[in-house]
């Protein structure tokens, strides 16, 4: 494999650059150079990546690029591109974009003909599917839901039979509604919950969702949901390996907020078989301790 080798900026172009999520140490070297050679940088809020330049010293000049005034804003920036500025656009955290303003700066770049470089980072999505252990090849992002019930329900009815996971985003003052929202539409399935990753208070869990709604996550900081598809069609709830069941029973258990006898029901009802099947599982494969 070969890598190339750090390179000054070039003028004129438009460097699209992830930032982190939380904790500043996530921030790469590339990401670093760019933002301090560039001629300015376009932040969601300049007060918030004000935070990390002052903290690794650069001081290359801001400019608020957010929800708010990206239509006004973006022809001043496209002009500024063709005149051979170089630009960075970050969003609050993570890469700019994705569920965060940016794509019109974007599109109206390429249109102009100029040139758009990601320089990639951290991410709440990748972050979570990675810890989640999932058995998939792919994963769906969906971004936010809808901020209302009955929207958000007819929203989820859109997934019922989605073959992949499904990764969303979600905010503090909304997470137990659409808990409960996703249970009425979709079912117990299996659920990761990141809060707040990589922050100081960071926590990440897996457990049905009938497991969270009886153990509420603290309505506080920024949620990242892993949801776990529906089984297949057609396939018997009952042919899932017993490795699966005790792996998911000890994940949901090994916090001690429920215990053995919740864990196993909530198995049972999860994955659609008994309670007894899944108490063999757990006696069969014991927690691994390292």
């Amino acid at each position: 494999m070969r890598y190339n080798s750090a390179r000054s900026v070039m003028p004129g172009i438009l460097y699209v650059v992830a930032t982190p999520i939380g904790n500043l140490e996530d921030v790469t070297l590339r990401a670093l150079r760019i933002l301090r050679e560039v001629s300015l940088v376009a932040a969601e809020d300049t007060r918030r990546t004000s935070k990390l330049l002052q903290h690794y010293s650069i001081s290359t000049p801001t400019t608020s690029l957010h929800a708010h005034n990206e239509h006004s804003k973006t022809p001043r920036l496209i002009e500024s591109l063709l005149g051979g500025q170089a630009i960075a656009l970050v969003s609050d955290a993570g890469t700019p974009a994705v569920s965060d303003p940016g794509s019109r700066l974007v599109a109206a770049a390429h249109r102009a003909g100029v040139l758009v470089l990601p320089v990639p980072g951290a991410s709440a999505v990748t972050a979570a599917v990675s810890a989640a252990g999932l058995d998939s090849d792919g994963f769906t992002f969906v971004g936010f839901p809808p901020n209302r019930s009955i929207p958000r329900k007819k929203w989820l009815e859109g997934f019922l039979n989605h073959p992949f996971p499904l990764v969303i985003y979600e905010a503090p003052h909304r997470i137990v509604a659409t808990l409960s929202d996703l249970q009425d539409t979709l079912g117990d399935r299996q659920l990761a919950i990141g809060r707040e990753l990589t922050k100081i208070h960071e926590t990440f869990s897996i457990r049905p969702i009938s497991g969270w709604l009886s153990a509420l996550p603290p309505s506080q900081g920024e949620f990242v949901l892993v949801l776990w598809p529906a089984l297949p069609a057609g396939s018997k709830p009952g042919s899932v390996e017993g490795a699966e069941l005790a792996s998911v029973f000890w994940a949901l258990t090994k916090d001690s907020s429920i215990d053995r006898r919740a864990g196993i029901r909530q198995v049972a009802a999860m994955f659609g078989v008994s309670a007894r099947t899944v108490f063999n599982a757990v006696e069969e494969n014991p927690e691994s301790g390292d």
